[in-house]
């Protein structure tokens, strides 16, 4: 068994309790962690002028090279207007930079700048980070478990997701 590492700010539970609930149930466990997750990210973020999720676009665009907008979305699983929203953002900042593909103008390819490729290593001196904090107090080997089994939770919910009515509309 795994000792819990009590964080000083739990003075009130982690989730709202109802008759029967439980805060250590699975989904309590996974909607707590998610928004602590959520929070050290945009506070770590913040300090090199990124916004949650611009990380990921970030990321993909360095892994995968300049992207048309739309493929670029699906990529990463989120719609066009939260896309186009981050881009704007991005652009504004001057991280990236949209131009209309040739062949069919109403299609944007998006690629980084100079100055967002010079980002890269600050980026990931913050993803070092957060994975330092999400692990203190686990091992190794603990580490290695926890992202195999979150992977089969990730795989689970995503294939809920893709049935759920309205998915895909």
């Amino acid at each position: 068994m795994v000792e819990r590492v009590e964080s000083p700010a739990q003075d009130a539970p982690a989730c709202p309790t109802l008759p029967g609930d439980d805060e250590d149930s699975l989904g309590c466990l996974m909607a707590t962690a998610s928004r602590g997750h959520r929070v050290l990210l945009a506070a770590l973020l913040a300090e090199i002028d990124l916004y949650p999720g611009q990380d990921r676009v970030l990321n993909a665009l360095w892994a995968h090279g300049p992207q048309f907008q739309n493929k670029l979305a699906a990529k990463l699983g989120i719609d066009m207007s939260t896309m186009t929203k981050s881009l704007q953002r991005l652009e504004r900042s001057g991280l990236v930079s949209r131009s209309p593909y040739p062949a069919n103008r109403r299609l944007s390819i998006v690629s980084t700048t100079p100055k967002g490729d010079a980002l890269q290593p600050r980026l990931r001196r913050v993803e070092e980070e957060i994975h330092r904090r999400l692990a203190r107090g686990l091992t190794p080997e603990e580490v290695k478990t926890l992202c195999a089994l979150l992977a089969v939770v990730r795989d689970n919910t995503c294939r809920e997701a893709l049935h759920a009515p309205g998915a895909g509309d």
